[in-house]
């Protein structure tokens, strides 16, 4: 996938796609990597790319997206059936069909992708349009969890868009967004982007199959849910005096980045305002120096994280991001140090609260979260590095719990990895945190920003700020020894089962196959008191392996269904156990009893 080039629309994609002979088709995925390696010039909305010396394509993306099929264009003479076109919208990321709301949305916008509500008196079900495009979703999704990251080329990926815009067209956003999300997780994967995350693309297939497969036999709320909303409503908020907390950069697997603020008023509910557009790592950066986009304020995003802002005529949507429409007004206003009301207030709430709290709005069938639901404020004690098989993590102790503290982004344009490697020198070191709850059996989260080492009054994005040796003060020696960040990782051993998910989804339903390769992770499962987890293991293997015979002894080919629902089984389970875990771990009991 190259970020250089203009997002598509997932239907042009699927039918320049679908077009193809089965001899291009064949030829599609190393066309593509030849085509993202291509220079790329824009000039206005036309982007153009040289393929050779007489060949060029030139994609017409108004407003940074190509929208039909005349929009990519070619010069060779197979046009317009030719690799060429189909390469290109292969390569680019996958734009949504309906655009996200813009900031500047107002209390009217309340457009809504889900089909409209029914009567009190009637029982809403789904249609006859909306069973078929979960059919396909559900197909498709199966196929690519068969095929696995190396086998789900550009073909199967143009299936899997071409459902998703059915999907969006019958009036089910959810599923439709879970989808595009499969298939720029895919395109990470096999691009070799730092933005990848093997887990990340596994909750996506989960998310996927899990709506496709109960969304047809749904009734009223949970149909409602299942659907989700295309769009959604601001909502007037009156006026609202905000203090700034951090900024974010993110990047997407799907070509957008940007950078979001997160502020907070006097009773503690968290508001975003976000700056999120097609680019790569280097927007990312540098989104946190443009301008927030609010009434006549000139703050930056950097600038607002540390100070506050006065709105009157606010605007707000049900997950906490502003509105900026023409009725909103916003000035600059001081801000609070983190160690003062309001904001100290967010750091006096028992940690297990907090996770409770993240955890409740994670349980399936939750309504949507306010903003920051699954963000910790916690006060720690630095402990030191540790080695785990995904990479160095920080370990901190908060109160009784040994914590361990992840980088929220690996790339490398990004200050999260250098800026732990920092900190991991400053043993002892008492420090002012914000952190996203990962569900895991032991306590962990990403790290999102501290209060500076050597002065708690100031703050640093862990993403865009880049601590330096000047900043680390001196600290006495600290003793040596294992200490609590020693004690295994796993207690319970429910990474086995992960494991073999998130391999299913790398490698295909091949690399399960094998007859008696996971006898051992099941027998350890049910020595550790896990049986559910062990027959579940069990059963996926066996769907893995099962090939029917014609009448003539000749295999069949492998019923992808029947392995899909073997797999999200496994999947649904391994989510709550890990939640489950979670609270424990965290000492929050109650939280556990919210997520089955």
């Amino acid at each position: 996938m190259s970020q250089d080039l203009p997002a598509v629309a997932p239907a042009v994609t699927a039918e320049i796609v679908g077009a193809l002979s089965p001899r291009l088709r064949k030829r599609l995925d190393a066309a593509a990597v030849k085509i993202a390696a291509r220079p790329a010039v824009r000039d206005g909305d036309t982007v153009r790319i040289a393929v050779d010396d007489e060949i060029s394509l030139e994609l017409h993306a108004p407003a940074g997206v190509v929208t039909t099929q005349g929009g990519i264009r070619c010069g060779c003479l197979l046009a317009p059936d030719c690799l060429h076109r189909a390469a290109v919208a292969s390569a680019a990321p996958v734009a949504d069909d309906e655009p996200a709301p813009s900031p500047k949305d107002t209390a009217t916008d309340t457009d809504s992708g889900a089909a409209p509500a029914p009567e009190a008196a009637t029982e809403d079900v789904a249609t006859p349009e909306q069973r078929a495009a979960a059919g396909a979703l559900w197909a498709a999704g199966a196929a690519v969890l068969d095929a696995g990251i190396e086998g789900a080329g550009a073909v199967l990926q143009a299936e899997l868009l071409r459902a998703a815009h059915a999907a969006r067209l019958g009036g089910l956003p959810r599923p439709a967004a879970a989808a595009v999300s499969v298939v720029n997780g895919l395109r990470a994967a096999r691009s070799a982007d730092p933005a990848h995350r093997l887990g990340d693309l596994t909750a996506a297939v989960r998310e996927l199959l899990a709506t496709a497969h109960r969304l047809p036999d749904a009734k009223d709320s949970e149909l409602a849910a299942l659907r989700g909303t295309a769009r959604q409503a601001y909502v007037p908020d009156g006026s609202l005096r905000l203090y700034g907390l951090f900024t974010e950069p993110l990047i997407t697997a799907g070509g957008y980045a940007g950078a979001t603020t997160w502020a907070a008023a006097a009773d503690g509910r968290l508001y975003t305002v976000s700056d999120i557009a097609p680019g790569g790592p280097g927007r990312a950066a540098a989104a946190a120096d443009r301008t927030v986009r609010l009434g006549d304020t000139a703050l930056t995003h950097r600038e607002l994280s540390h100070a506050g802002l006065a709105l009157s005529g606010a605007t707000v949507s049900p997950t906490g991001r502003l509105g900026a429409g023409a009725a909103v007004k916003a000035v600059r206003a001081a801000g609070a140090a983190w160690t003062a009301e309001p904001l100290g207030a967010l750091w006096a709430v028992p940690a297990a609260e907090q996770v409770a709290r993240a955890l409740r709005a994670r349980a399936p069938g939750a309504e949507t979260s306010h903003a920051g639901a699954d963000l910790l404020f916690l006060d720690v004690t630095i402990l030191g590095a540790a080695r785990e098989t995904g990479g160095d993590c920080l370990l901190a102790a908060c109160d009784d719990l040994t914590l361990r503290l992840t980088a929220a982004h690996d790339h490398p344009a990004l200050a999260h990895r250098d800026n732990l490697r920092m900190l991991a020198a400053l043993p002892g070191a008492r420090l002012r945190i914000v952190g996203r709850l990962v569900p895991a059996p032991q306590p962990r989260l990403h790290l999102l920003a501290i209060a500076h080492p050597a002065d708690p009054e100031r703050r640093i994005d862990m993403g865009l700020d880049r601590l330096q040796r000047a900043d680390l003060p001196t600290l006495p020696p600290q003793p040596t020894g294992p200490g609590p960040g020693a004690e295994p990782l796993d207690r319970a051993p429910l990474h086995l089962l992960r494991r073999r998910l998130e391999q299913a989804v790398a490698a295909g339903r091949r690399i399960l196959a094998v007859p008696g390769s996971l006898s051992s992770d099941a027998h350890r499962l049910r020595r550790s008191a896990l049986p559910t987890a062990a027959d579940l293991l069990a059963a996926l293997q066996q769907a893995a392996t099962e090939r029917a015979r014609d009448p003539f002894g000749r295999l069949l080919p492998a019923d992808t269904t029947h392995f899909a629902r073997a797999w999200l089984g496994a999947a649904l389970y391994a989510e709550v156990a890990e939640n489950s875990l979670c609270a424990a771990a965290w000492q929050a009991p109650d939280a556990a009893a919210g997520t089955g």
